[in-house]
């Protein structure tokens, strides 16, 4: 693992990027197969008003990406944290982010699996010291790679259980700001079937669950690579429909569900379409079956 970072530390990004869209290159090639087969069935559900055309370059724009995003959250990864800080070119609607954040009821920072969002890390830990709900990944060499670098950031990182549900409450409660990427598909006992893009599955009750009992400010973060390649742009967007509130936890989540839509649909392709994200959908049809598309 060592040998990799060191090449991701020293490679240029420009040049990484290259690798990545060779590789995105090569999965493209087979539309029946791993990320892209899951893309085309995420898109076709999603907008199902486009033509299988629009449909077809919409996914496979969106497998390169998503291969982006990987090489350039590893490069972040191995870089010292100014390094992505100066990677930040634009920031939309600042005002959005720093209001919150004066907030005596704490915020919340809604940060979906969009564009690269590994690499705004550092930038908004300028703004204070967030606690975010850690969830470790499969790989352990990549798990403890990503671990340290996250941990330089003087981050509080909280496991994805009981206990780390309290951190995230009471860092709220203080006034402060957490984390929380909204649209991992849970466990059926941590989420209900609520629409997303229309199609009925299963998502995540925490983020609304902790909106209603703290009555924290909502702030939607996104960060996306700019066309020119010259850095990337922030988005900070004020989710503040009454709905996310509610009582009643499906509406609350549906309409939070409502609010990751707006922020996928500045940029569809930049979402990680090349999961399950339909899963658990009320109907019971298995929406990943191989079938054409």
């Amino acid at each position: 693992m060592s040998f990799y970072i060191t090449l991701l530390r020293i490679l240029p990004l420009a040049f990484l990027r290259s690798i990545a869209k060779v590789a995105a290159y090569f999965i493209n090639q087979n539309p029946n197969k791993s990320m892209l087969w899951k893309t085309r069935v995420n898109i076709g559900l999603a907008y199902p008003e486009l033509s299988p055309e629009q449909k077809e370059q919409l996914a496979r724009e969106s497998v390169t990406k998503q291969c982006l995003s990987y090489i350039e959250s590893g490069k972040c990864w191995a870089m010292p944290p100014e390094w992505s800080i100066q990677q930040i070119h634009t920031v939309h609607h600042l005002e959005v982010l720093t209001d919150a954040l004066k907030e005596p009821k704490g915020a919340l920072i809604i940060t979906p699996h969009l564009g690269t969002w590994e690499m705004m890390n550092a930038w908004v830990h300028q703004y204070g010291t967030p606690t975010i709900m850690y969830k470790p990944m499969k790989d352990s060499g990549f798990n403890a790679f990503a671990l340290h670098a996250r941990q330089r950031l003087n981050a509080t990182l909280v496991p994805t259980d009981a206990n780390g549900v309290k951190a995230l409450f009471k860092n709220l409660k203080q006034g402060g700001f957490s984390v929380i990427l909204p649209d991992h598909v849970p466990q059926p006992s941590g989420g209900v079937v609520v629409p997303f893009f229309g199609i009925p599955c299963l998502t995540s009750t925490l983020a609304s669950k902790m909106a209603q009992k703290t009555q924290c400010r909502l702030v939607g973060l996104s960060c996306f690579r700019r066309e020119d390649g010259e850095g990337f742009d922030v988005y900070c967007d004020e989710l503040n429909d009454p709905e996310l509130y509610d009582r009643d936890i499906e509406r609350a989540t549906t309409a939070l569900n409502k609010a990751v839509e707006q922020m996928i649909n500045r940029f569809p392709a930049e979402y990680m379409w090349g999961y399950k994200r339909f899963r658990g959908a009320s109907n019971k049809e298995d929406l990943y079956r191989k079938t054409s598309f």
